[in-house]
């Protein structure tokens, strides 16, 4: 499962690293409305928090849907601006139907009936019934903002503006302020990389779970290693752009709907953070300790290493099935190895483990 941009034919000056204002406050916002998300920030998040004033709180959590799910892709520009306002301003440009489709989209949380297909909600007797459904299960308060968007677009779009603007004045101004030299400097290093070592360098830079491919017919692609099945062209609508984010880990967002130009938003690299592991490797370490016997290996190797031989006669199997399972442990990630002599000892690789969950440690330290 992935998402996939196809790249084939597009100039390298179609393809943009830049910081943007306006997406890295989208990132907060998020990060305010779901924490557990982001346990790496979680001390920015209280603080934060704890100074806004109550007013601004209050109709923060009012429209939170725009971005505690999903974001609006209005919220990350394909063409990042100098500053918050003027991002804004470049918002303020886009047709009522686009804007209105992009924040149904996450407060109704169904792609049905947005830009992806024809029937616009502000026009359509039945997609504006459909809207009003999907907000009206998902409780009062988008039920409320639907109604007001479909009756009154000009009014929430002036009043999102100036929500924005006054998480600006009451905590991103300075923020953005230190987190610019970083993020235009991951921006410009990205940028150097396409330029002296091409494409695939600098998408590998990007994410551990972005990679460049090309297909058996000569089609370039990158592919995002995300929980979708999705498919776009950045060829046919112009051009692809990376924006760099200090507070999005874990996340690696994409805009990719029709209408829109495709945009990336990925997380710079943190000191002392692991870099992002593939899908196919996280379910390849979750079968390979669904595995009744090679859990009761992972319990025994947990506590200390040990030699296949003390293994095979700890849990009453030959030696054979004991090298079998720790291949397949190994092959996962999840071991580390050392040599005593003439002796090879296997370890869980706790920290890898952990990365799964605490859940299973203590499972395995129990």
């Amino acid at each position: 499962m992935s998402l996939t941009i196809d790249v084939t034919g597009l100039p390298e000056d179609r393809l943009l690293f830049a910081p943007s204002p306006l997406a890295e406050l989208a990132a907060m916002l998020h990060l305010l409305a779901e924490p557990a998300h982001h346990p790496t920030l979680h001390g920015w998040a209280t603080a934060t928090a704890a100074r806004l004033p109550t007013e601004l709180a209050d109709r923060l959590t009012e429209a939170d849907f725009l971005w505690r799910h999903s974001r609006a892709d209005f919220l990350i520009p394909s063409r990042p601006g100098a500053t918050l306002a003027e991002e804004l301003d470049a918002v303020d440009r886009v047709d009522d139907e686009r804007y209105a489709a992009a924040a149904l989209l996450t407060s109704c949380g169904a792609a049905r009936l947005s830009y992806r297909q024809s029937a616009s909600p502000l026009t359509d007797e039945g997609a504006r019934e459909r809207a009003r459904e999907l907000a009206a299960a998902r409780g009062p308060r988008q039920a409320a903002f639907t109604e007001l968007l479909l009756a009154k677009p000009g009014e929430v779009r002036r009043r999102v503006r100036r929500l924005l603007e006054e998480c600006g004045e009451a905590f991103f101004a300075d923020t953005w302020q230190q987190l610019l030299p970083s993020l235009a400097a991951d921006a410009r290093h990205k940028a150097d990389l396409l330029a002296r070592h091409g494409l695939a360098a600098a998408v590998a830079a990007v994410s551990g779970a972005a990679a460049l491919e090309q297909t058996a017919d000569g089609r370039r692609r990158i592919v995002l290693d995300k929980l979708q099945d999705t498919a776009v062209s950045a060829t046919e609508r112009g051009g692809l752009t990376f924006v760099p984010s200090a507070f999005g880990r874990p996340h690696l967002v994409a805009v990719h709907a029709t209408g829109w130009q495709p945009t990336v938003q990925y997380p710079v690299p943190e000191a002392g953070l692991p870099e992002a592991v593939s899908l196919d490797l996280v379910q390849r370490r979750l079968a390979a300790l669904a595995h009744p016997i090679r859990l009761r290996l992972a319990r025994t190797i947990a506590r200390g290493p040990h030699s296949t031989g003390e293994l095979a006669a700890a849990w009453q199997l030959t030696a054979p099935e004991v090298s079998r399972h720790l291949a397949v442990l190994r092959k996962a990630g999840l071991l580390t190895v050392q040599r005593r002599g003439r002796y090879v000892l296997y370890s869980l690789d706790l920290g890898t483990s952990a990365r799964l969950g605490a859940d299973l440690v203590e499972a395995v330290l129990r």
